[in-house]
């Protein structure tokens, strides 16, 4: 039923229809989301340690795991999701790329790594969730991680930095 409303209140909107009756009006769970650029500048000691997703009623979630004190980063929509240093394109799936960069390292002090993905075109299986695509990664470098997330269109997300455990989570809504 709410795919059919938002397929009505997209229709009256293409055919000028300014108003439609409060029932028909759309709110998908309540989410106030954007899709623009969402970031925190702060560093910290952390190093990333995992990478995992979950599926909920209304969002898909990724989660990044940190070991300390939760990192800043920066989330947004691109064409292409690149390398930090070398500017190599990270292919993905989807209508939409998200760039996940955690101001986090991989590595610790001594240059050892902390995260070694299996598989670094699928960090995560995603088969079957609403919007993830493909979860990948793309570099750690001079303290920061990036991942790319491909999403099945341009949808609006929220980002949040949680302790206890420390993580930056990532979630996309399943529709507007």
């Amino acid at each position: 039923m709410r795919r059919f409303l938002v397929l009505l209140a997209s229709v009256a909107a293409c055919l000028g229809l300014s108003t439609l009756p409060a029932a028909a009006t759309p709110s998908y769970c309540g989410l106030t989301w954007g899709s623009l650029d969402k970031s925190n500048p702060n560093y910290s000691a952390a190093t990333l340690t995992d990478v995992r997703a979950g599926r909920h009623q209304c969002f898909d979630r990724l989660v990044v795991d940190l070991a300390g004190p939760a990192a800043g980063y920066l989330v947004r929509y691109v064409d292409t999701v690149t390398e930090d240093g070398s500017g190599a394109p990270v292919p993905l799936r989807g209508g939409a790329f998200l760039q996940v960069v955690v101001n986090a390292p991989a590595y610790d002090s001594a240059g050892n790594p902390t995260y070694r993905p299996g598989n670094r075109t699928e960090l995560v299986n995603v088969n079957g969730y609403e919007t993830f695509r493909q979860v990948a990664w793309a570099v750690s470098f001079e303290g920061q991680s990036t991942i790319g997330l491909g999403v099945r269109a341009r949808l609006p997300f929220r980002v949040l930095v949680l302790d206890a455990p420390a993580r930056v989570v990532i979630d996309v809504a399943h529709y507007w």
